[in-house]
């Protein structure tokens, strides 16, 4: 089979293909008494089990408990999540992918996350809801800068017109769109007055992929979306802009991809994944339910 034969093959199969990669997040069944032992003792020795660092569990038993956990590579064991008192920014987990995201998210140690998955899974609005909460409501980070590739109209936004901040604002309305959503949900009644609370606190950045090169982010709190569209060089540069006290958040469609260069297997997001599942400062979950609407998971599923 010649080159072209198999990158059309790749091409075709991008669904199952992906959805063979590493997933951040796996289902195991065990007994009753195990679970047991993990809600009575805080935790499980993962005896017989090769996880990777930062990868979640759901166990499940034949009568029907279930528990979901985390995986710690210096104790070898599976331990519970972070306990969450209260929403975040108006919004709750609705399903145990998004619980194990959020517990990513909020994690101090974990510096660098994926979160992969189709359409309307949650995965920017999450990434910016738990950012919102790291920096607004904790101080854990001194501001949060936002960045996606600009792919339609190539790698310079100079074609269009105006100012760049100008240019971002229609490539960056999907990352507002979920702004307003939060503030909407948060428990204001004033949506729009903490909206512009946030821009003008100066605490929150947006930006082009093409402008991070050459700049040191120290304690920041980078959500790079749309990564699928960025190549392994170029996310290596993003990646070590990386300052002290710096977590990045990568969020991305593996199979949906506007870089006619890149497929489902050579992309950045997909390289980061492969390439860093072993390492302690590094976490991913893919997502696979769509909580978007019915109407949206019933055209992603069959159309």
């Amino acid at each position: 089979m010649d080159l072209i034969s198999k990158n059309a093959l790749a091409h075709s199969n991008n669904q199952i293909a992906f959805g063979s990669h590493y997933k951040g997040v796996r289902r195991m069944s065990t007994s009753k008494s195990d679970i047991d032992l993990f809600y009575a003792e805080g935790g499980l020795i993962a005896e017989g089990k090769e996880f990777h660092p930062n990868e979640y569990c759901i166990m499940t038993s034949e009568e029907k408990s279930s528990a979901v956990c985390k995986f710690n590579h210096k104790s070898k064991r599976l331990e519970p999540l972070l306990a969450q008192k209260r929403d975040i920014w108006g919004i709750q987990p609705l399903n145990v992918e998004q619980k194990c995201a959020v517990d990513l998210l909020l994690r101090d140690d974990i510096k660098l996350v994926s979160l992969v998955g189709r359409a309307g899974t949650g995965k920017t609005l999450l990434a910016l809801a738990c950012a919102l909460k790291l920096v607004f409501d904790e101080n854990a980070y001194r501001r949060i800068l936002v960045s996606r590739p600009i792919m339609p109209l190539g790698r310079d936004i100079g074609y269009l017109p105006g100012s760049k901040d100008e240019k971002l604002i229609h490539w960056m309305q999907p990352i507002y769109d979920n702004l307003d959503f939060l503030c909407e949900t948060s428990g204001s009644s004033m949506g729009s007055e903490t909206k512009n609370w946030i821009m003008e606190s100066g605490k929150i950045e947006m930006e082009a992929v093409t402008y991070i090169r050459g700049r040191s982010l120290s304690k920041a709190l980078i959500i790079i979306d749309e990564a699928q569209n960025l190549t392994p060089h170029e996310m290596k540069t993003i990646l070590s802009r990386a300052g002290h006290g710096t977590k990045v958040i990568l969020t991305g469609d593996p199979t949906q991809i506007d870089n006619h260069k890149l497929d489902e297997f050579t992309n950045g997001l997909s390289h980061v994944v492969h390439r860093l599942k072993k390492h302690a400062l590094y976490g991913h979950v893919y997502l696979e339910k769509t909580e978007r609407s019915d109407l949206a998971a019933m055209a992603i599923d069959n159309l």
